[in-house]
């Protein structure tokens, strides 16, 4: 059985990241069907249109990267009630030049932590919005906005006994989700 090679985009750049190290717990439940890899974004210039027919290294790798994946999965904080600046810039980069995007059609799913009691939730609305034009069919239900908790990680960094329904429950539905839509 092959699997499905999922693209992460962690919205955050910082060393010790809560959402990075959220999509790495996500990695480890148990899902065979899937496998990740966690992009690199933080290298990405910041989006020029006059660059599309000049793009880095960089920019050409990310988008293959996209472009090899068969489900994207987006792990974001929030940000002033948005997403971050550089989860904006990668998602531009890999929309352009306008008509060669390398998001149309794949199938995405979205989750966050943050220490504010909503987690992540008008960020990813937000997110759902950008998703939407870009012609990604995202996972609407269940919802993951996610506050950040004794016992949401255990002593290892895996998801807790607490919270690990839940997420399971969520990257079953991912599954599901990705299998859909996936080309």
């Amino acid at each position: 059985m092959s699997k499905y090679q999922i693209a992460v985009i962690v919205g955050s750049l910082r060393k010790d990241s809560l959402n990075r190290k959220l999509a790495t717990a996500l990695e480890r439940l148990e899902h065979p069907e899937l496998s990740f890899k966690q992009l690199q974004i933080g290298d990405l210039p910041l989006y020029n249109q006059d660059d599309d027919n000049n793009q880095t290294e960089s920019v050409k790798r990310f988008k293959f990267e996209i472009q090899s994946a068969q489900g994207i999965l987006f792990v974001t904080p929030e940000y002033n009630r948005s997403i971050p600046g550089v989860l904006k810039n990668a998602i531009d980069h890999g929309s352009r030049p306008h008509g060669q995007s390398s998001w149309e059609g794949k199938p995405a799913g979205i989750v966050g932590v943050s220490v504010g009691t909503i987690g992540t939730a008008l960020a990813q609305q937000h997110l759902r919005n950008i998703l939407a034009s870009l012609d990604m069919p995202t996972l609407a239900q269940p919802e993951a906005f996610i506050q950040l908790k004794d016992g949401l990680f255990d002593d290892a960094d895996n998801i807790g006994a607490e919270c690990k329904p839940l997420l399971q429950n969520w990257m079953n539905k991912f599954v599901t989700w990705v299998k859909k839509f996936a080309v």
